[in-house]
């Protein structure tokens, strides 16, 4: 009996010691995380990106996460033109990642969020009363009132802009839509679509092309737009292919091709990433049940995981966030 309690009381010991020492491995390897994180971003992730940063450094307490807001192909071409330090990029369109950070800047791009384009508007807007998704085309085209679009070179809100009109011309049935309403109120243009958002605020302007979930999260009165127009529905993803729109490509004498699609965001890790443990971890938050619940949060929901094309270039702690091709 007392040999028993002897080998008890040891096993005991040791059993406690193991479950500390494995708690202090776990927080070492947390502790061992720390530095800048250098994330650029699409303006419209700008809140739920800002959430998702103050709740993972609860976690990552000595990671210093750097949120740079911009258009998407913008940020993008701070990595490739500018070669400024960058550890993630995050898209507002999934496409940006693919035509201008692979593969020389990036190796894999994973879908990470969805949306839907809307027209915004507030109390103060001419016609706030009148408009909606019947009437729109018609509010937008009087002389009197004025809108707000995103430069199409620097951000996928504004070619969406461009592409939403042309769709809109086919679905009204008005011939010349697109043109006269893209001839209109130039001088509103902005680098990123929530650069839109003073403007409406002084009355500068009376409505904005911008996505559902940016509406949400300003508190702000929105259109919805047909889902054969909107960008969202993948049951219309072949009529929405039928619109394109050219804008600047990689060199000055380049241009990229933009077919429409539903819209789909997307997320990378760089290459030569200046801080690549706080990347990976960043990037797993992210793309958690955690991240995906503060995505919805500020009303923007998740893919499910579907095949990536680079399934194998995926660091292995994300490739639970996606599926590999069949053989």
């Amino acid at each position: 009996m007392k040999n028993l309690i002897i080998i008890l009381v040891t096993f005991s010991s040791l059993f406690f010691q193991c479950t500390r020492t494995s708690k202090k491995v776990e927080n070492t390897n947390s502790s061992e995380i720390s530095g800048d994180l250098i994330i650029f971003h699409a303006g419209s992730l700008s809140i739920p990106l800002k959430e998702i940063a103050d709740s993972f450094k609860i976690l990552y307490p000595k990671v210093n996460v750097i949120l740079e807001a911009a258009g998407s192909v913008k940020c993008a071409r701070k990595i490739t033109d500018l070669n400024l330090d960058c550890d993630i990029m995050a898209s507002a369109d999934y496409a940006v990642i693919d035509k201008f950070l692979i593969p020389k800047h990036a190796d894999w791009n994973l879908p990470f969020a969805l949306n839907e384009m809307t027209i915004v508007y507030n109390d103060n807007s001419r016609y706030a009363n009148e408009i909606d998704s019947t009437n729109w085309f018609e509010i937008l085209l009087k002389k009197e009132v004025s809108y707000g679009r995103s430069d199409p070179n620097s951000d996928p809100c504004g070619y969406r802009t461009i592409l939403v009109s042309m769709l809109a011309e086919k679905y009204y049935n008005l011939p010349s839509f697109s043109n006269k309403l893209l001839a209109k109120d130039t001088k509103h243009i902005r680098p990123k679509e929530v650069d839109l958002l003073a403007l409406l605020e002084v009355k500068s302007i009376d409505y904005i092309f911008l996505y559902r979930s940016v509406a949400l999260q300003h508190n702000l009165k929105y259109i919805s737009l047909p889902d054969q127009i909107n960008l969202k529905n993948t049951k219309f993803k072949d009529q929405y292919a039928h619109v394109s729109v050219k804008i600047n490509g990689k060199t000055p004498n380049e241009k990229e091709l933009i077919t429409g699609e539903p819209m789909l965001y997307g997320i990378t890790g760089i290459k030569n990433s200046p801080n690549p443990k706080a990347k990976i971890a960043f990037l797993d938050f992210v793309l958690s049940d955690k991240g995906k619940a503060i995505m919805k949060k500020n009303g923007q929901n998740t893919p499910e995981p579907i095949p990536n094309k680079n399934f194998d270039l995926l660091p292995k702690e994300l490739q639970k966030y996606a599926l590999k091709y069949a053989n």
